[in-house]
C-alpha cells in the first residue's frame, strides 16, 4: 500500500470516528433535561382561526341622495356648500316664489266665487223644493175637493136631482187630476235630482281647487330646499340667479344613515377577490361581517378597487372617511381549538410537540387543519389548556420525554 493510500485511509477512519462521536453524543451524552425558565411556550385555546388576504379600505356612505327642482325658477339664495355637513331639514337653497304665491291667490279666488254660488244654489234648491212641495199640495186638494163633489152628486142622483152625465164628467175630471198629479210629482223628482247634481258639481269644482290649491302651497313650502336626511353635500348645480326647470337636478348629497366600504387591494392578489367573497372589516377591535359586490376591472397603481357591503351598513362606529382593515376571508373556523402560527409549523398537517405534564414534557403528534393568517387550527392531539413548548429542542428528538428541572 502506497504511503498516499495509507493516509487517505487514515483520515477517512477519523471522520467514521468523528461522526460515531457525534451521534453517540446527540443520542447518548446530551442532556436529557429542560431547567423550568429556559424556554418558551404557548396554550391551546379556544377562538376563530381566519385564513384572510389583508386589504384596506375607506368608510363611504352607501347611499347617494339626489334634491331635484320641484318646479320652474329662480334660484334665489344658496345656503349650503359641497363639502359641507348638514342635517335633516337644514336649509339648503331657495327658489323663487313669486309666480306660485300669484297662483296660490288666483285660486282662492276661484275658491270665493265657488263658494257663493254653492251658496246660492243651495238657497235656490230650497227655494224650488218648496213650490213644488205646494203645487203637489194644490193639486192633492183639488182630487180631494172632487172627489167630495161626486160624492154629493151621486145622493142627487139618487133622489133625480142631477143627470148621470154630470156623474161621468166629475169622474173624468178626477182622473185627469189623478194623472197630473203623478205627472207633477215626476217631474218634481226630476228637477230635485237636476238640482242635487248642480249641487254635486260645484262641490265637486270645489275638491278640485281645494286640492290645487293644497298641492300649490305644499310647492310653495318645497320651493325651500331642505335636507332630507343628515349627511355631506356633494354638489350644488346652479347659482344664485339661474333659472332651473321642474326635476332638474339640485343639489347631489351623500347620506350618512347607512355606509360601505370601498376598498383596495394589490394586484397580486386580484384573483382571489370575487364578487360575494365573505369579509371581515376590523373598526376599534370590533368585526364587521359583509360581501364584496362591485370589483372594479381597471388597476390602477398596482391596486384593485372593490366595495363591500356590510350586514351592519348602520353601526354606530362607522365615520365616513374612516380608514379600515379588511380580510378577505378564504376559510374560517368560530370556536375551534388554536395555537398561535409558529414558523416550523408552517405547511405542515401533522407535527410532534412537546406538551408540559407536570415535571416532564411529553412528546405529542398533532394533527392541524386551517392555517390562518395569525392561528392554527388544532384537529386532533390537543386539547384546551395544554401547555406546549415553542422553542426549537431538536437535541432532544429523539426522545419521547424530557424531564423539566426545576
Amino acid at each position: 500500500m502506497t504511503k498516499k493510500k495509507k493516509i487517505a485511509v487514515i483520515f477517512i477512519s477519523l471522520l467514521v470516528i468523528i461522526a460515531v462521536t457525534v451521534i453517540l453524543s446527540y443520542y447518548f451524552l446530551l442532556p436529557e433535561a429542560l431547567k423550568s425558565g429556559s424556554y418558551s411556550v404557548e396554550t391551546v385555546g379556544r377562538g376563530q382561526v381566519i385564513s384572510a388576504i389583508n386589504a384596506t379600505g375607506i368608510v363611504e356612505s352607501e347611499n347617494e341622495v339626489l334634491v331635484l327642482s320641484p318646479a320652474a325658477g329662480i334660484i334665489q339664495s344658496i345656503y349650503a356648500e359641497p363639502g359641507s355637513k348638514v342635517n335633516k331639514n337644514d336649509i339648503i337653497l331657495r327658489l323663487n316664489t313669486d309666480d306660485v304665491k300669484n297662483e296660490i291667490e288666483k285660486l282662492k279666488d276661484q275658491l270665493k266665487v265657488r263658494y257663493n254660488n254653492l251658496e246660492r244654489t243651495r238657497l235656490n234648491s230650497q227655494s224650488t223644493q218648496l213650490d213644488l212641495e205646494y203645487n203637489e199640495e194644490v193639486k192633492t186638494l183639488k182630487i180631494v175637493s172632487l172627489k167630495s163633489q161626486l160624492a154629493d152628486q151621486e145622493e142627487l142622483l139618487e133622489v133625480g136631482g142631477i143627470s148621470p152625465a154630470r156623474i161621468d164628467q166629475t169622474k173624468q175630471e178626477i182622473t185627469l187630476a189623478v194623472k197630473d198629479l203623478e205627472m207633477l210629482i215626476e217631474k218634481n223628482s226630476i228637477r230635485l235630482k237636476q238640482i242635487e247634481a248642480e249641487e254635486n258639481g260645484l262641490l265637486l269644482q270645489i275638491s278640485i281647487e281645494e286640492k290645487e290649491l293644497a298641492e300649490k302651497q305644499e310647492l310653495l313650502n318645497n320651493m325651500t330646499i331642505r335636507v332630507p336626511s343628515s349627511g355631506i353635500i356633494l354638489a350644488v348645480h346652479g347659482q344664485v340667479g339661474e333659472k332651473v326647470n321642474r326635476d332638474n337636478l339640485l343639489v347631489r348629497m351623500s347620506d350618512l344613515t347607512s355606509f360601505k366600504i370601498s376598498g383596495s387591494i394589490d394586484e397580486q392578489h386580484a384573483k382571489s377577490i370575487k364578487t360575494g367573497n365573505r369579509v371581515l372589516v376590523n373598526i376599534d377591535n370590533e368585526q364587521l361581517e359583509g360581501t364584496v359586490g362591485n370589483i372594479t376591472p381597471m388597476v390602477e397603481n398596482n391596486k384593485v378597487q372593490f366595495n363591500v357591503h356590510l350586514k351592519e351598513s348602520s353601526h354606530p362606529k362607522l365615520i365616513a372617511n374612516q380608514q379600515v382593515q379588511i380580510q378577505i376571508i378564504n376559510d374560517l373556523k368560530e370556536n375551534t381549538l388554536r395555537i398561535k402560527n409558529l414558523p416550523e409549523l408552517e405547511g405542515l398537517k401533522t407535527h410532534k410537540l412537546f406538551v408540559i405534564e407536570g415535571d416532564k414534557a411529553v412528546k405529542r403528534e398533532v394533527v392541524f387543519g386551517i392555517q390562518g393568517n395569525d392561528y392554527t387550527e388544532i384537529m386532533s392531539g390537543l386539547e384546551e389548556g395544554d401547555i406546549i413548548i415553542t422553542d426549537d429542542i431538536n437535541t432532544q428528538r429523539h426522545l419521547n420525554e424530557i424531564e423539566i428541572e426545576k
